[in-house]
């Protein structure tokens, strides 16, 4: 007989069993509920994927209907161009000719086709263009001569402003602001052509009633000579060229008239009020000028192109205040020499020529020393040599040591270039040109420096 006891451990022993397989059973539903989760959860992306798929096809078919459309409207004016081409150009008889350029009078022999286009380097082509730029060329030469005057003023105006410009800044840097700079600037120029004017113009007039009169005691000293009075013997030059002299209507044939001298006078009046308000334009509007000037520049090159023209405004402004010095030493030193030698009248009247035609390259000097010694001679012999002598002492001293200390750090260009510059620019634009050509000639070769030669050394 099986004791109780053991009854018990056998029923036991199932129910553990069953217990054990229903955990594994329950382990193994997680894991497939798992497995489960995972696939779906992987479903729901693909599904997320799919749906952004189909939403990006959806958006390039409608890309791809809009460019259907297009294409569409395009073939149809395609359709419409080729239906009236085809209308106005329709073959006839195997002959391309519109039905509106058939004469019914003359039958249509046939043209042939038409040839190809011609190409640029077509000699037909290059001969046409290269006329139409040369009369294009001439045109704009034509106007530009006709406007010679008004260019010349414009020129001359920037140049001064540009030449003022350093004393602006000066004044500037003194804490003015540029308005008041400038008028103060604009003033002190109005003053000194006034004063020059109240100078020069008394001792002209003078000058010129002193030679009228005393031309025939001139002439009178030259009958002296024996040569000369048997050529008058035979010519009568010298009777005839005092009386032209003494005529009263000679100031007026040399000016053409009292309305050739007044329109001479006008004409200068309006230049030089023109040249002052220009001036005065260019000075206070400067530096918006360059600003609107560089800002034509692509923005990578703004940079360097600023920096060369200021460069190049500050050789012209340097020039032309070097020039300004070396024309006070000249007008300074000659205003002592005429007070020394005697010529105490004139004296402020000449220096103030010979400032004046310092400014001229080459022959300013030159120019100065004739018209001194010109008056000089009125006065005596010796002090017309005196005026020649001290002219051409001093024409040396101004020459090799004056300018080159002064002109040094404003313009540094070979003297060759200089009389080159000088040459040209007297032979555009007379004393203007002279004026300019040298200053021109110092930026053009500062553009050389750093431009072309630069690039030819990176290259």
């Amino acid at each position: 007989m099986t004791p109780a006891g053991d009854d018990n451990s056998t029923k036991t022993t199932p129910d553990i069993r069953e217990i054990e397989e229903a955990a594994r059973d329950a382990k193994a539903a997680a894991a497939e509920a798992e497995a489960a989760a995972d696939d779906a959860e992987e479903s729901a992306e693909h599904a997320d994927e799919s749906a952004e798929l189909a939403e990006t096809s959806a958006t390039e078919a409608g890309k791809s209907a809009e460019l259907a459309d297009r294409s569409a409207e395009v073939a149809d004016r395609s359709a419409e161009v080729a239906e009236r081409a085809d209308h106005v150009m329709r073959p006839d008889d195997g002959n391309l000719v519109g039905e509106m350029l058939i004469d019914e009078r003359h039958p249509d022999v046939g043209m042939g086709r038409p040839g190809p286009p011609l190409q640029r380097s077509n000699p037909f082509v290059f001969g046409f263009f290269a006329a139409l730029g040369v009369l294009v060329a001439w045109g704009l030469w034509n106007a530009l001569g006709q406007a010679k005057s008004v260019i010349i003023l414009l020129v001359v105006s920037m140049f001064i402003a540009v030449g003022l410009n350093p004393l602006v800044e000066w004044f500037m840097r003194r804490g003015l602001k540029r308005g008041l700079a400038v008028a103060v600037v604009f003033v002190l120029m109005i003053l000194a052509v006034s004063g020059v004017g109240f100078a020069i113009v008394p001792v002209v007039s003078e000058q010129i009633n002193n030679l009228i009169r005393n031309a025939p005691d001139w002439l009178d000293l030259l009958t002296k000579s024996r040569t000369l009075e048997e050529l008058n013997n035979r010519y009568d030059f010298i009777t005839k060229a005092k009386d032209y002299i003494q005529d009263p209507a000679l100031a007026q044939r040399a000016f053409g008239g009292v309305l050739g001298v007044g329109k001479v006078v006008a004409n200068a009046l309006f230049s030089a009020f023109t040249i002052l308000i220009l001036t005065l334009y260019f000075l206070a509007s400067l530096p918006s000028v360059k600003r609107a000037a560089y800002s034509l520049v692509p923005s990578s090159r703004r940079q360097r192109v600023a920096i060369l023209g200021d460069e190049v405004l500050g050789r012209v402004g340097g020039y032309v205040s070097g020039q300004f010095l070396v024309a006070a030493c000249a007008g300074f030193f000659m205003f002592v020499f005429l007070e020394i030698v005697g010529l105490n009248d004139y004296a402020l009247a000449l220096a103030i020529v010979v400032m004046f035609t310092a400014f001229i390259p080459m022959v300013g000097g030159l120019i100065g020393v004739v018209l001194v010694a010109a008056i000089g001679f009125t006065d005596s012999l010796w002090t017309g040599i005196a005026c020649l002598v001290y002219g051409v002492i001093y024409q040396q001293i101004e020459n090799y040591l004056i300018a080159p200390r002064i002109m040094r750090r404003a313009v540094d260009i070979p003297g060759a270039v200089t009389v080159i510059a000088a040459l040209l620019g007297g032979a555009l634009l007379g004393v203007v040109g002279a004026l300019l050509a040298i200053p021109t000639a110092a930026a053009l070769l500062l553009i050389i420096r750093e431009v072309w030669i630069r690039k030819a050394d990176a290259s």
